[in-house]
């Protein structure tokens, strides 16, 4: 028998009006023998309708989502909807505050912990919580990502290839419906545990993104990202109105294998040769890494694995064995 979470909502999750409050989660400690996290959390609700899941902040230092939905929160009412919007602008709450991928309290990866526990650590509580009782809730699911401050993207939303083709057809539909610069089919480099794959393996209708990243955002970015999640609701059919498409349209891009990945093979001061969203030959010089520990070293150099649009590359100006150091996709 599955224990229940103890995680409270301090708001009913189903009941017409505007909500605004928390997931409660006990949580003693050295500073609070009886505290909690306060998880905010809001739920707008007008009739009967689709049901929409809006997260963010599920990697802590990812901001476009953050923005994105605390910003929804406040400026959706009631009056805008038919049916429900869930919103949870920053799932791994720990994780937000401490301005950190993962939590400062347990060093959970959220997006590594589904489908969590109910008695586990607080990130396991969580994504207990957001799986068992939030995500059967919804029609259509929209988690907001982006590189953090490790990786820096051009700004696209993506959905993955499924065995149900059916519901990969809705998935890509939404993801199209975002309306992002770009749209990617979306190969994972390690998908157990993550939020993604659960919620597609409960057969709702998923997008994800990643929207920019270097551990902050701009303007653009945020444009991207308000534009898209109203899109979202308009084509899930909670919101009325058109759905805006990219001003400059959307390209299609693919993933369609490892080699899409460049991870580092040395740790060093990283110089990128190529920028985001340029076009690569297979063989192309995309970065140099230089030995940091004396001069006059010949830098390693790496090339392109192959033809591509440099959809993703490493962001700070350090760089350690085994991190990625560019991804390149297919343009379609």
């Amino acid at each position: 028998m599955t224990k229940a979470s103890p995680i409270s909502p301090t708001i009913p999750l189903d009941r017409d009006g505007i909500h605004h409050g928390f997931l409660k989660l006990p949580y003693s400690r050295d500073d609070s023998a009886w505290g909690a996290v306060m998880i905010p959390i809001t739920v707008i609700r007008n009739g009967d309708g689709p049901t929409a899941l809006l997260t963010g902040g599920n990697h802590g230092d990812e901001y476009e989502g953050l923005v994105s939905l605390f910003k929804l929160a406040g400026s959706l009412t009631p009056a805008d909807v038919t049916g429900r919007v869930i919103i949870l602008p920053a799932m791994n709450y720990p994780a937000f505050r401490n301005a950190s991928r993962t939590s400062p309290i347990d060093a959970g990866n959220m997006n590594r912990s589904y489908p969590g526990k109910p008695d586990g650590t607080v990130t396991q509580k969580i994504a207990d919580y957001v799986l068992r009782y939030l995500v059967p809730e919804a029609d259509i699911v929209l988690d907001i990502h982006s590189g953090g401050k490790t990786l820096d993207f051009i700004p696209f939303a993506a959905a993955h290839v499924l065995p149900d083709k059916q519901q990969e057809a809705r998935c890509v539909a939404a993801m199209n419906a975002f309306g992002a610069p770009y749209s990617m089919m979306m190969l994972e480099l390690d998908a157990v545990g993550m939020f993604d794959t659960v919620v597609e393996e409960a057969g709702k209708t998923f997008v994800t993104t990643e929207l920019g990243g270097g551990g902050s955002t701009t303007a653009e970015r945020m444009a991207i990202a308000d534009r898209g999640v109203r899109n979202i609701l308009i084509h899930a059919g909670i919101v009325g109105g058109e759905i805006e498409a990219a001003p400059d349209g959307t390209a299609m891009l693919d993933m369609p294998g490892d080699d899409c990945f460049v991870a580092s093979q040395d740790s060093g001061l990283f110089e990128p040769c190529v920028d985001l969203g340029d076009l690569v030959k297979k063989g192309d010089l995309i970065a140099r890494i230089y030995d940091v520990e004396c001069t006059g070293t010949a830098p390693r150099e790496y090339h392109a694995s192959r033809d591509g649009i440099l959809s993703c590359r490493h962001f700070p100006g350090l760089i350690k064995m085994g991190d990625c150091l560019a991804v390149i996709a297919k343009v379609l």
